[in-house]
């Protein structure tokens, strides 16, 4: 997205590229919309989609509490004034020392799929209260998360159960139905399957009260516009048809909503070519890439609006490639881009809805590239 915010900081002087531009007040906007939509359910913004601290002050002065994937976001969050309570370990795969540090820094809310993350959690932070991610269904999903992080639904019944002999708190569930979600069905499956659990255990003797409904909320792309209301209303028709209200502890977890499209990359075109003088597709290469700030093109699975100087002028066929002296750094080949004729050597692009993964992915000097620069206004 780039708005008038933007625009006019993009006039006052011609910045070196690439670089990556936010408006926080659009941060804002989204975080109240989502507020707005889903009332009674608390927000903890994933801080891995971009945890600049702006943004972060932000979120933490409009009341949002923080899903944590390191012990070095918590203790960026910390420094800021956030308070522990406000704060989860949401990733799966932590190391003990890690685990013990979050601990005594006063947070007691920690994610787990298996049983020796749950075993680590017994040792490091004990009485905590603990949360089992399960796997489900990411269809439709453009960046899908069905393999790293979860278990199965029978497992997960086994690991809550398993933790109160561990001297842990079991509480709820997580789960993720996949980021940059286009499928609002997918949020029905989710609920079904976490009733399920819940259901499970109450016949084991152990009473759930957490649900943490993960993210997917979507950005504005180059594909169909993503409303957010279809996946707020599915949520909502979800709990009443699953849980019949919100259960006690009832969280979400978005990130590339909050901030996707209150950011843009503008970036430089390095070079034009062509590889034979029959070939009808142009190669446009630009000084930012996959190693730069734009690793979801990996297998161009997001796929980014692209603006030029040229927009609404007479269009080809083009393969997008970045700068780097390295043959897997191209962003577009197979999705059927296609930019204006006249684009030249030396023309600024903006690449919209950029303010998720990219800064925060950057490669540190990589062809001693440097990590691409930012800017939140």
């Amino acid at each position: 997205m780039s708005t008038n915010k933007i625009q006019q900081f993009l006039s006052k002087e011609t910045l070196e590229t690439p670089f990556l531009v936010v408006d926080l007040d659009i941060v804002a906007k989204n975080y109240l919309a989502l507020s707005k939509q889903l009332a009674g359910i608390k927000i903890f913004y994933a801080v891995k989609a971009n945890p600049a601290t702006p943004i972060l002050e932000v979120l933490r002065d409009l009341g949002s509490n923080f899903d944590t994937a390191s012990i070095y976001e918590i203790q960026k969050c910390l420094k800021l004034g956030i308070e522990p309570q406000r704060l989860s370990f949401g990733h799966t795969v932590k190391k003990e020392i890690d685990i013990r540090t979050a601990f005594d820094f006063g947070i007691r809310y920690f994610a787990f799929d298996s049983i020796f993350e749950l075993e680590k959690l017994s040792r490091a932070a004990p009485n905590s209260f603990v949360f089992c991610r399960f796997l489900t269904p990411n269809d439709g999903a453009e960046w899908p998360l069905t393999d790293k992080f979860g278990c199965n639904s029978e497992l997960a019944v086994d690991l809550l159960c398993k933790a109160v002999d561990l001297g842990l708190s079991p509480i709820g569930v997580s789960f993720h139905v996949g980021s940059q979600q286009r499928n609002p069905s997918n949020w029905g499956i989710a609920l079904d399957q976490a009733n399920k659990i819940f259901d499970a255990t109450a016949k084991r003797g152990l009473t759930l009260s957490y649900l943490n409904l993960g993210g997917g909320f979507p950005s504005q792309y180059r594909g169909p516009v993503c409303k957010l209301e279809p996946h707020t209303n599915a949520i909502k028709n979800g709990m009443k048809n699953y849980f019949g209200e919100l259960v006690d502890q009832t969280v979400v977890e978005p990130g590339r909503f909050i901030v996707g499209d209150a950011g843009l990359i503008q970036s430089e075109v390095v070079l034009i070519s062509q590889k034979s003088a029959e070939e009808q597709k142009r190669w446009v290469y630009l000084d930012i890439g996959k190693f730069g700030g734009l690793p979801e093109v990996l297998d161009e699975a997001i796929k980014y609006k692209i603006r030029t100087p040229h927009d609404g002028k007479l269009v080809g066929p083009v393969i997008i490639a970045g700068p780097t002296c390295d043959e897997v750094d191209i962003l577009y080949d197979k999705t059927g881009y296609e930019l204006p004729i006249e684009l030249s050597i030396g023309d600024r692009v903006e690449i919209l809805s950029a303010g998720a993964y990219s800064a925060s992915y950057s490669s540190v000097g990589f062809n001693g590239f440097p990590p691409l620069k930012e800017y939140y206004i």
